[in-house]
C-alpha cells in the first residue's frame, strides 16, 4: 500500500478520526488504531469505538491499493508536527513508513483482520434530512446542554430526534431541565431516535469551516451524519425517551418580556453570591415595584439583589439553579425573550419572543 497526501489535509483528517480511536474504552487494542484503506486511488481513514465510527475521505495525488491499521494517536501527532508539504505513507508487511522531506518514521502497524466490520447503512431504507450547517450547530448546542451524564438513565444521555406535526424536533432533558428545538418544517417522514450526546459532540467538533450543509440519515438502528468529506455513524441509545411534551406548561401565571442581556447580567451577579448555597437564586415578580427582582439566598458571603423594570401582571416567586438559567440564556437567539413563572413549585418557561422554535424549561428548587 502507498499514498501521497498533503500534510495539512492528512493532519486534519487524522485529528478527527483519532479522537474516536483514542477515546475508546474497549478492551480490544485494535480499536485504538486507524484503518487506512486505499482502493482505486480513493483513500479512507476509519476509526471506531463500536458505538460510533468515523470515516474521512482523503484526497491523494497518487496511491497504490492496500490496507493497514496504525496506532491513531501516534500517527496523528507525528503527522501534525511535520512541515507543510507532501507526506508519503508506504507499507511493507506490517511496517508503516511515513516520510516527508528529511523526516521519516517507521511504525508498527497491524493487519486489518481484527478490525471490526462497520455496519452499513441502507440509504434506500433510510430517512434523510439536509440541514444548513448553522441551523444544525445552533440546534444541537441549544439542546445538548440539557442532556444527562447519568448512565443509570441512558435514555437521558442523548438528544432525542422526533417528528411531530410535520416538523423535525430535537429534545433533551436531565430531569431538572428540558429543551426542545424545531429543526425542519413541512416534512412527511417519521423519526424517533435517541442519539448519544457524545456522538453529537463529535459531529460538532468535526464540522469544518467550508461545510455548508449536514446530511442526516436515519435507519432502524443507527444514524449517519455527513459533513463534506467526513461521515460519522452512531448507534441509537436503546430506551424510551419521556413523553416530554406533557411536561411543557402551555400557560404560565406571570409572563414577562425581558432583554436577554439584562437578565443575563443580574443572574451572573446573583450567582456570585450563591456558590455556597448550591447556586440557588430567587426570581420574584413584584407588581408594587413593577419589576422582576433577581436575588441570591443570604449566606456567609452576603446577599445580592437586582431589579429589571418591566410590565408585571402578578406576583410570583421561584428558586432556581443559577447555572441552569445561565445555560438557557446563553443559547437563546434573540435579545428579546419571554419568561413565564407560575409559582414556587412549577417550572419556568423561557423562549425567544420572535422565533417560536425553541422552548427551555427549568424545574424549581425548594426554597
Amino acid at each position: 500500500m502507498e499514498l501521497n497526501a498533503n500534510q495539512s489535509k492528512l493532519a486534519k483528517a487524522l485529528s478527527v478520526v483519532s479522537r474516536v480511536a483514542a477515546g475508546s474504552k474497549a478492551t480490544l487494542p485494535i480499536l485504538n488504531n486507524v484503518l487506512i484503506r486505499v482502493i482505486d486511488n480513493k483513500v479512507t481513514l476509519t476509526a471506531t469505538n463500536l458505538d460510533m465510527a468515523v470515516v474521512d475521505y482523503l484526497p491523494t495525488s497518487s496511491s497504490k491499493n492496500g490496507e493497514i491499521t496504525v496506532p491513531a494517536r501516534l500517527l496523528a501527532d507525528f503527522v501534525a508536527n511535520l512541515p507543510k508539504g507532501d507526506v508519503k505513507i508506504s507499507v511493507k508487511d506490517t511496517k508503516v513508513t511515513i516520510s516527508s522531506g528529511k523526516y521519516k518514521s517507521v511504525m508498527n502497524g497491524s493487519l486489518v483482520d481484527d478490525f471490526p466490520e462497520l455496519p452499513e447503512l441502507d440509504e434506500k431504507k433510510s430517512v434523510i434530512f439536509r440541514i444548513p450547517v448553522d441551523d444544525f450547530k445552533n440546534g444541537m448546542n441549544s439542546v445538548k446542554i440539557t442532556t444527562s451524564n447519568d448512565t443509570t438513565r441512558p435514555a437521558l444521555t442523548g438528544v432525542y430526534f422526533n417528528t411531530y406535526e410535520s416538523g423535525l424536533y430535537i429534545a433533551g432533558t436531565d430531569g431538572y431541565r428540558l429543551a426542545e428545538k424545531k429543526l425542519i418544517s413541512g416534512i412527511s417522514s417519521e423519526v424517533k431516535a435517541i442519539v448519544p450526546t457524545s456522538s453529537i459532540n463529535e459531529v460538532l467538533s468535526s464540522i469544518s469551516d467550508d461545510v455548508e450543509e449536514v446530511e442526516i440519515l436515519f435507519d432502524e438502528s443507527q444514524v449517519c451524519f455527513r459533513m463534506g468529506e467526513i461521515e460519522i455513524t452512531s448507534k441509537y441509545i436503546d430506551g424510551s425517551f419521556p413523553d416530554y411534551r406533557k411536561l411543557i406548561p402551555e400557560k404560565t401565571e406571570v409572563d414577562l418580556e425581558l432583554k436577554k442581556s439584562e437578565l443575563l447580567r443580574v443572574t451572573k451577579l446573583a450567582a456570585l453570591f450563591a456558590k455556597e448555597v448550591g447556586g440557588s437564586i430567587i426570581l420574584e415578580t413584584s407588581t408594587e415595584k413593577g419589576a422582576l427582582v433577581v436575588s441570591s439566598v443570604a449566606n456567609e458571603f452576603g446577599e445580592n439583589d437586582s431589579e429589571i423594570e418591566t410590565e408585571i401582571s402578578g406576583d410570583a416567586r421561584v428558586v432556581l439553579n443559577s447555572r441552569f438559567l445561565l445555560d438557557a440564556l446563553n443559547v437563546l437567539d434573540d435579545e428579546d425573550i419571554k419568561v413565564g413563572i407560575s409559582g414556587a413549585l412549577q417550572p419556568i418557561r423561557i423562549e425567544n419572543t420572535k422565533k417560536q422554535d425553541y422552548i427551555h424549561i427549568i424545574m424549581p428548587l425548594k426554597g
